[in-house]
């Protein structure tokens, strides 16, 4: 079943821009297998953090589109950046790079979404590896698999923070309640078979 994501109306432009971040964020899945259904049954805090997601990916799509070289064959300097927004770019980008490994991670019942907008590591069982994920699951070690979920986990810590710096009506005390948005819509997008940790702790899978 193809994940789908809830948001509140927006521009076209807006969502767009929304829904590249949603994905670099969460992981695990593609452009074409999110559909994004409008409403507006978001809480005020959901509605505030979905809008520092936009300015987040505005953040990262401005910088995948500037150019090395103008028109004329001159190079260009890159516009100068803050150390926190360089670190949500970098993160940004972390996160997509590992994107295809977590989603594997997740089929291989390796990783949960956890309740604070964390992957959980899980032990690597690999009795049980779909045919096109033997050789992957052959091949990543214990260190390896550790190094890239610890990335993850750091890259989204560093996004979280950015989302919260990005709002003016946020500050770092609502961080629990931002890391239950995200969990929140890790659950959202996620693929059936993912696991998922509820509130109380408890996990599930995914129908």
């Amino acid at each position: 079943m193809t994940p789908r994501i809830t948001l509140p109306a927006l521009s076209l432009a807006l969502r767009s821009a929304l829904i590249v971040t949603l994905i670099s964020v969460l992981g695990g899945c593609t452009l074409a297998e999110v559909k994004v259904n409008v409403a507006s049954e978001r809480t005020s805090l959901e509605n505030q953090i979905l809008g520092s997601y936009n300015s987040l990916s505005e953040e990262t799509l401005l910088v995948a589109s500037v150019r090395g070289v103008d028109p004329l064959g001159r190079i260009q300097t890159p516009p100068k950046k803050s150390g926190e927004q360089q670190d949500a770019i970098v993160a940004m980008q972390v996160l997509s790079f590992h994107a295809d490994d977590v989603d594997a991670f997740k089929r291989l019942g390796w990783v949960g979404e956890g309740n604070q907008g964390l992957l959980q590591s899980f032990p690597l069982a690999r009795d049980k590896a779909p045919d096109d994920l033997k050789d992957f699951a052959a091949r990543y070690g214990q260190r390896e698999f550790d190094a890239v979920v610890a990335e993850v986990n750091k890259a989204r810590e560093t996004v979280m923070r950015r989302a919260i710096e990005l709002n003016a009506n946020l500050t770092q005390a609502d961080g629990p309640k931002v890391r239950g948005v995200f969990a929140k819509l890790a659950a959202d997008t996620a693929k059936p078979g993912d696991k998922l940790q509820a509130a109380d702790g408890n996990w599930t899978v995914k129908r």
